[in-house]
């Protein structure tokens, strides 16, 4: 990934903290970093701030936030507040040791986490009716929707930071109405993005056990944004009667920042009301969905930032399954977190 784009400062203040994987010409091996405002700090050079923590010693130097994240919620709620503290007492960050902290356009971010599984969830009534349409021409939801979450294997392999560059994939499907014209092969001519919320799995949970909704947050260290980039009509064309394949695997790319329960702790708000009897195991406190403003903007090349094309404006507060709910219906059926 390239150096960050600028102006996005105000969405790290000291409330956030979030955790990121970062290097730069300075620190040339890539480790975990926090930001505040448009300044990274590298955990592992901020000396006395993160003293006496001995689970986290082996761990902040590591390329990948996988060993940190599977640490219990309270010891990153520990690094989370020492370095609120250590802001807290000079904005300016001078009291920190030197080197422990770049410009955010001095950093090149990378991967947060090593991926070794992912699910993408259809957890959105309007996604899955906007889907329908775009592929088929008719306004539907699946028959299991309104029961328990609906979802597929994703790709990993293909799994890019965000700001990855992605190509238009090949492919075969329709020339022109689907199921009522001749199948061709080349450049996809419907890619699409899709705004999503995505949950990073820190807390393992062995296989053959199981996990309610109600606690499945012990189990999120954090979360991010995803753009499932789709390949609309190799999918509509492949989906019929299994789940998506080369429609969905050209990339998927996901924001370097994991922003931690703890700083989404006060957008927490009512969980959407249920069309039909949840099943215990998906059963919620009631009060589970985080209510966060999102959009897409569409900046052509060439263009300030800020300049771009609003496509989209949502909330995750209207997904009508939580993520605790997707993790706990992913595990029901024993193949573990």
């Amino acid at each position: 990934m390239t150096s960050p784009q600028p102006g996005y400062s105000s969405h790290f203040g000291i409330d956030n903290i979030p955790f990121g994987i970062a290097s730069s010409q300075k620190h040339p091996k890539p480790t975990c970093v926090t930001r505040y405002e448009d300044k990274v700090l590298f955990l592992d050079k901020l000396g006395d701030v993160l003293d006496e923590l001995p689970d986290v010693d082996d761990v902040l130097g590591r390329d990948t936030l996988n060993a940190f994240a599977a640490l219990p919620r309270s010891t990153h709620q520990v690094v989370r507040q020492r370095v609120q503290q250590a802001i807290r007492k000079d904005v300016s960050l001078s009291g920190l040791p030197m080197h422990s902290f770049e410009p955010i356009n001095a950093v090149t971010m990378h991967m947060p986490v090593a991926v070794g599984d992912f699910t993408d969830f259809s957890c959105s009534h309007h996604h899955v009716q906007n889907a329908s349409e775009a592929m088929t021409g008719k306004r539907s939801a699946p028959p299991a929707f309104f029961h328990m979450p609906v979802g597929y294997a994703g790709r990993c392999s293909s799994l890019d930071v965000s700001g990855t560059a992605v190509e238009r994939p090949l492919g075969q499907y329709w020339e022109a109405k689907p199921g009522d014209s001749n199948v061709i092969f080349g450049p996809c001519k419907k890619m699409d993005y899709e705004l999503e919320l995505g949950c990073i799995v820190g807390k393992p949970l062995p296989r053959r056990e199981r996990v309610l909704a109600s606690q499945a947050d012990e189990h999120i260290f954090g979360y991010v944004l995803v753009n499932d980039w789709s390949a609309r009509d190799v999918q509509a064309l492949e989906m019929i009667p299994l789940g998506p394949l080369n429609g969905k695997n050209a990339s998927t790319t996901i924001s370097p920042w994991v922003v931690s329960p703890d700083a989404l702790e006060s957008f927490r708000t009512v969980s959407p009301p249920r069309t039909d009897t949840v099943v215990p195991y998906l059963a919620d406190s009631g009060k589970d969905a985080l209510d966060i403003q999102l959009e897409v903007q569409v900046t052509p090349p060439g263009t300030d930032h800020g300049q771009g094309k609003i496509y989209c404006k949502s909330n995750s507060a209207l997904i009508y399954w939580t993520l605790g709910q997707c993790l706990a219906h992913q595990a029901i059926g024993g193949c573990g977190l």
